[in-house]
């Protein structure tokens, strides 16, 4: 179960950038992962050798782009073990994926009914909620967390009624880490209302620190963003239940995502062509698919358990610098750490940091109502990945050890 990290680390070039003279610790990888050198080759290779644009194209270099595009949707299939590739959306990311389930799912619901989401939630699992709500007469819900972070699941009892049609968590709580208990949530739902209550799950933070078994879960729709998963930007993925798909309006009109177009009627393709409209990030979707062969080449368990040595070593550190404060420090956290220092704006801190060469991420981290339960504008969030050493770490508590005196 050893993973040579070092080794790892040369796949990853940008890590041998200096940032002010100083050698790069990038500690910023919730918001995004840097990407291996497979990926960048996997994307050349595509428009040097394969550019098309895919589908329908009877000429050599289409089929190829749409077989190498295809080849992906069933890889992701796999990852996620949903049931069949056509359960598999391409989007440009979760919040897109989100904006995606929230309104179409919107429009079979009625005046009244009830979506219930948490305090915890990021702003892309917020909005689109409040936006189909506002637009059709809908009810949101909240479940309240407590001062760990941790969602106070024992209020769905009271939330959940004969009018609740979904229920959308994410999976991990990108402002503080914390792994929410998805379990207990599903379970409750399923228990009152079977599949009458739609399960969405943002995994866009869950997806890169966990094996993930959608049907295990038992959600209806699970999304995330390719960009926090080694893979490009520019791509995302929804997975949603065969039979609700089947069900739902398209998302946007185009090309694609049709079967007959006239001035009188059109009608609509099947899933998953029905919520792809128009040209696709084709090269990214092929960099996502090289991302996966590369994390599951390395294994996946031994990514998790290294990556939980690492949480624990950086939090035993931070724990032990005066004036640091941890949120959500006894929690099931994955990924992230956020911690402010005394009262000082993370900004000041992360700006001085960053005069060090270490990359971390500070502010409202999208999830304002997270910084207002906690009253205070923001936080200074160290993320991990695959590649980050003890020696990142390190240069971490070294770094504020010695701009504390500065702030303090």
């Amino acid at each position: 179960m050893i993973m040579n990290v070092e080794a790892l680390r040369e796949e990853f070039p940008i890590l041998k950038e200096k940032i002010n003279g100083k050698q790069l610790v990038y500690l910023d990888n919730a918001a995004t992962t840097q990407k291996p050198l497979c990926v960048i080759e996997a994307m050349s290779n595509y428009y040097l050798h394969h550019n098309a644009n895919v589908h329908r194209g009877v000429h050599t270099l289409s089929q190829i782009a749409t077989d190498m595009f295809e080849k992906v949707r069933e890889q992701v299939r796999s990852y996620l073990n949903a049931a069949q590739s056509s359960e598999i959306i391409y989007t440009k990311g979760a919040t897109e994926g989100l904006n995606l389930i929230a309104e179409t799912l919107s429009q079979t619901l009625k005046v009244g009914d009830e979506i219930i989401i948490s305090e915890s939630e990021h702003h892309s699992n917020i909005v689109p909620w409040q936006l189909v709500a506002e637009k059709r007469g809908l009810v949101l819900k909240v479940i309240p967390m407590n001062d760990e972070g941790c969602l106070q699941v024992e209020e769905l009892d009271s939330l959940i009624t004969e009018k609740t049609r979904v229920i959308s968590v994410a999976q991990v709580s990108n402002s503080l880490g914390v792994v929410h208990d998805l379990k207990t949530i599903i379970s409750k739902a399923r228990a009152f209302g079977g599949d009458k209550i739609k399960i969405v799950v943002d995994g866009a933070q869950g997806i890169v620190h966990s094996k993930v078994d959608v049907r295990e879960l038992d959600c209806d729709f699970y999304c995330f963003s390719a960009h926090k998963l080694y893979a490009p930007m520019g791509v995302g993925i929804v997975y949603g239940k065969q039979e609700i798909l089947e069900t739902l309006p398209p998302y946007q009109g185009g090309g694609e995502m049709i079967k007959e177009v006239s001035f009188d009627k059109t009608t609509f393709n099947v899933p998953p062509y029905r919520f792809e409209a128009g040209t696709p990030s084709v090269a990214d979707v092929i960099g996502l698919g090289a991302a996966l062969e590369f994390l599951e080449g390395i294994g996946l368990d031994k990514i998790f358990a290294y990556e939980d040595e690492i949480m624990n070593y950086a939090q035993s550190r931070l724990k032990a610098i005066d004036g640091v404060r941890i949120y959500a420090e006894s929690a099931h956290k994955a990924g992230s750490i956020s911690f402010n220092v005394g009262n000082v704006h993370p900004f000041d801190v992360g700006t001085l940091l960053d005069q060090l060469g270490i990359a971390i991420r500070t502010g409202h981290h999208c999830a304002q109502p997270v910084m207002k339960h906690f009253g205070i504008p923001g936080t200074a969030r160290a993320s991990f990945a695959l590649y980050t050493t003890k020696a990142d770490i390190d240069a971490l508590v070294n770094g504020l050890e010695r701009i504390i005196p500065m702030l303090l």
